[in-house]
């Protein structure tokens, strides 16, 4: 009987020491990052134009990336704006971007190369049309811009796109009746100081740094874009139904604003990749976005309205795989 109580008591330990090796196991696997679940590799962020929203973005993003992916290696791309950087995402040029939701329908509605395999990972911001001329100009409208020199963005930006249809839906025919001046955030605040142009389209998040910083030097107003206009805007159907009437806070610009509050249209940005990108890239390039949303909305401002509870919402693209697993990951 003792022998037996020996082998039983034996038997005891082995099993003890082993569902010890299997809780010490699961403890290492729960704290360790096991090198299978880390992405490696590298990519590249095409971004937008110096002293741009997306730029800004951009910089501080990357940052974030690599204390969060430290094995992966990071590669910023200036860019002219959404329409370049969705073709260079769509083409394989870059792996991350950022552009506007009614550049990404009208790029699939052209049936332009890897349309098809581009992905949604996150809805961001808001992008804000703003229509920027000299206080004392005689512009009130965009129908006044007849016979004007207007910048109008680059020739790969969202602005542009925008731009072209906001004079079409006032019967301000974009090649005819204004003398268009493709140019960047990053030259027209100038431009305008220097009279080279009556006024320049842009569109991005509020509060834009250049847009700002030109209202501390040249007294400036926005001009109003309202209801009638955006309703002819969206009548003509496709992807302009994607822009909706919004209004600028009338503490955005506070020197160009004057404490008035400015009717204008507004559209989504969206972060998009393809369906080429690793599912664990894009999973924890996801989860920085979001989860780096303070801390780099205290420098861009626009960085603090990324909502958890809109973010999956990527129409007209299909949410990536990795990005669907961050979702429900985070679900509570």
């Amino acid at each position: 009987m003792l022998h037996a109580l020996s082998r039983f008591r034996r038997r005891r330990t082995l099993q003890g020491g082993a569902a010890a090796v299997v809780v010490l196991g699961l403890l290492l696997w729960w704290v360790l990052p096991l090198g299978d679940e880390q992405p490696t590799g590298s990519l590249t962020f095409s971004t937008g134009v110096r002293s741009g929203v997306y730029q800004r973005y951009g910089q501080r993003l990357e940052g974030a990336l690599a204390k969060d992916m430290p094995k992966v290696s990071i590669r910023l791309q200036n860019s002219e704006g959404s329409q370049q950087n969705i073709e260079r995402v769509a083409t394989g040029k870059a792996d991350f971007t950022i552009a506007t939701v009614d550049a990404v329908a009208t790029y699939l509605q052209s049936g332009k190369p890897g349309g098809e395999r581009l992905r949604g990972c996150v809805r961001l911001y808001d992008d804000y049309v703003q229509l920027v001329v000299p206080r004392g100009s005689d512009i009130r409208q965009v129908s006044d811009l007849r016979g004007k020199r207007v910048g109008v963005g680059q020739k790969g930006s969202g602005v542009l796109l925008v731009a072209d249809r906001l004079m079409t839906a006032a019967g301000v025919d974009p090649s005819q009746d204004i003398t268009p001046v493709e140019a960047g955030i990053d030259t027209m605040p100038q431009r305008l100081v220097d009279g080279e142009l009556d006024a320049f389209f842009w569109s991005g998040g509020l509060p834009t740094g250049a847009v700002e910083e030109l209202s501390q030097r040249l007294d400036i107003r926005l001009v109003p874009l309202e209801s009638p206009l955006i309703s002819r805007l969206q009548a003509a159907g496709g992807s302009t139904r994607h822009y909706r009437s919004a209004v600028i806070p009338a503490d955005a610009y506070d020197h160009a604003q004057r404490g008035e509050a400015v009717q204008t249209v507004a559209v989504a940005n969206l972060l998009i990749t393809t369906d080429r990108t690793d599912p664990r890239m894009t999973e924890a390039f996801t989860r920085t976005v979001i989860d780096s949303r303070d801390r780099i909305g205290r420098e861009v401002h626009a960085a603090q309205l990324v909502d958890l509870r809109t973010a999956i919402y990527t129409d007209p693209l299909e949410l990536h795989e990795g990005a669907r697993r961050y979702y429900r990951s985070s679900k509570p």
